[in-house]
């Protein structure tokens, strides 16, 4: 049983659940985030609101609240110390924002993530990060065969060993790999039970997903306040969407395993639907069908991903339980619960 748990970025979406996780299993929880707005002050919502959202939800349940930025070395270490487990999910996650602003990519998700690796070795604790498929690259884009209403590839699992940083690449592409990189460079060289969980499209309840990041969240946000979703592309791009919970579920199975090592995390081909396969799900919860505009495939865009999660099953004894429809369900429930964060006007 982990008895206190560190969780950066732990105001965010996948961190809160984090922190919720960890507190219904009798863990202490501290949270460590710096909520810093990048992300949702381009989304159209209350901006001020649904940044405290989560600090406000956390601290209801008992989750102690460190404002505090992983960049800066010294806090992040001190706030650490007594604890038994850090799950980092800090981060710059939007490819936008990465060629908009280069700096604040590579500070956050590769100091961030050294420091936070740093802090690991020193306390003599294990720690799990969050890097992301987009690592590969999109060369994925190559070859893949359409049918009507999404992107087809065979074989349809990509797994660890497939080839890193191909095709057309980003700042985010290259800031996520080198962290992943660092994951494997503190195994090896310090023996660190660490492991690098390459996340598919995470989706769930308490996500303010904009048009960078976040896409489930985004169209089911969107449908709801009445707002037009925009595809960039076809539309028939996949993901193999998991929902946050499941993602708990795979960093207490790594803490239990301590195998350390790098993970394809996400749903598998039983949870892969494309975007506008998400909108047929969303219009079937809602009642309607919500309005879509089309707009050109952007810089970088990766087309298709589901993960083999072989991997993970074998080494952690983990595989995902919620199906879309379930999660997405629960996902507008919240939404609807919650109108007034999203709506700058409400």
């Amino acid at each position: 049983m982990c008895k206190r748990v560190f969780v950066t970025g732990g105001c965010g979406f996948l961190g809160s659940h984090v922190c919720e996780y960890y507190m219904q299993k009798g863990a202490q929880v501290v949270s460590y985030d710096n909520l810093a707005k990048h992300e949702i002050e381009r989304t159209g919502f209350a901006a001020e609101k649904a940044r405290n959202y989560n600090w406000n939800y956390l601290k209801g349940i008992g989750v102690n609240l460190i404002k505090a930025d992983v960049r800066n070395a010294e806090e992040l270490l001190d706030a650490a110390a007594g604890c038994d487990y850090i799950i980092h999910t800090a981060a710059q996650p939007a490819m936008t924002i990465s060629w908009e602003d280069p700096r604040l990519d590579i500070t956050t998700n590769v100091i961030g993530t050294f420091n936070v690796l740093e802090a690991a070795r020193k306390l003599k604790i294990p720690v799990a990060c969050c890097a992301t498929i987009h690592i590969y690259g999109n060369k994925i884009n190559e070859g893949l065969k359409e049918s009507k209403t999404q992107y087809i590839r065979e074989p349809a699992g990509i797994d660890e060993k497939y080839p890193t940083l191909e095709g057309t690449l980003t700042p985010l592409h290259a800031s996520k790999a080198a962290g992943d990189m660092y994951v494997r460079v503190y195994i090896d060289t310090y023996k660190l039970e660490a492991a690098s969980f390459r996340l598919t499209g995470i989706y769930g309840t308490r996500q303010f997903g904009g048009e960078d990041h976040g896409w489930v969240a985004n169209f089911s946000i969107r449908s709801v306040l009445g707002w037009p979703i925009t595809i960039y592309g076809t539309g028939k791009q996949v993901r193999d969407i998991v929902y946050a919970t499941d993602i708990c579920e795979a960093f207490n199975a790594f803490y239990v395993s301590r195998k350390a090592g790098i993970y394809n995390i996400g749903g598998g081909k039983q949870t892969a639907l494309s975007l506008l396969e998400c909108i047929d799900i969303i219009e079937k919860v809602n009642g309607f069908r919500p309005e879509v505009q089309f707009a050109p495939e952007r810089h970088g865009d990766l087309r298709y991903f589901i993960c083999d999660t072989r991997k993970a099953q074998r080494e952690l004894g983990w595989s995902p339980q919620i199906m879309p429809r379930e999660g997405i369900e629960k996902l507008i429930a919240w939404i609807k619960d919650n109108r007034g964060i999203f709506s700058a006007k409400a």
